[in-house]
């Protein structure tokens, strides 16, 4: 993206529609702001190894994560099924009008991988996302190796535009492709309950 952005861009962000407190509803999941009260349970998702190897962080996850709550442009909300928290689901906005778009992110308990949640999540958030904010297209980066969350992607419409080399640094000190996936309002597809 190239120029400033506008005067009002700042106003227009703190104007953008809050998610309601009861939060949104999928079929299985309810996904409402995040709380600090939140944070002990996404922490120890985001410990969980096959969580980490994506989302990475420093020693003190708790910290980070009470952290990203406090971030007024990249609202978190805490996914929940049957009960209890299983991960988080974020999105940041770029306003500009002439580059306007919406991009998401999304970790769940291990625990529950397998069960078709992460497309109903990321359904759920990307139908408030194009119906309530205006957004036409939605992008998500997930690692190239990531081959699960590209699937999962896949089924609500995500389509691959390009290869993102050597966008990451890893763990272990070295640089990892990433996969930029965009969907267009009108792909939007409903997955099917399961996996």
């Amino acid at each position: 993206m190239t120029g400033a952005r506008p005067a009002g861009d700042a106003d227009d962000r703190a104007a953008r529609p809050a998610v309601p407190v009861a939060g949104l509803r999928g079929r299985r999941v309810t996904l409402r702001p995040a709380t600090p009260a939140d944070v002990p349970a996404l922490a120890a998702i985001r410990a969980r190894p096959e969580v980490r190897r994506w989302w990475r962080g420093g020693g003190d996850l708790a910290a980070e994560v009470g952290q990203g709550l406090t971030d007024p442009a990249t609202p978190v909300l805490a996914v929940e099924y049957a009960g209890r928290v299983v991960g988080a689901v974020q999105w940041s906005a770029e306003e500009d009008p002439d580059y306007r778009h919406a991009g998401i992110d999304i970790y769940l308990d291990p625990a529950v991988h397998g069960r078709g949640l992460g497309a109903e999540v990321v359904h759920t958030l990307a139908r408030y996302l194009i119906g309530v904010h205006g957004h036409h297209r939605l992008t998500i980066d997930p690692a190239a190796e990531n081959t699960a969350a590209i699937r999962c992607y896949r089924r609500v419409g995500f389509r691959p535009v390009g290869v993102l080399r050597r966008y990451e640094r890893g763990a272990d000190g070295s640089w990892h492709d990433g996969l930029l996936m965009d969907l267009l309002a009108d792909e939007l597809t409903d997955p099917a309950p399961g996996p």
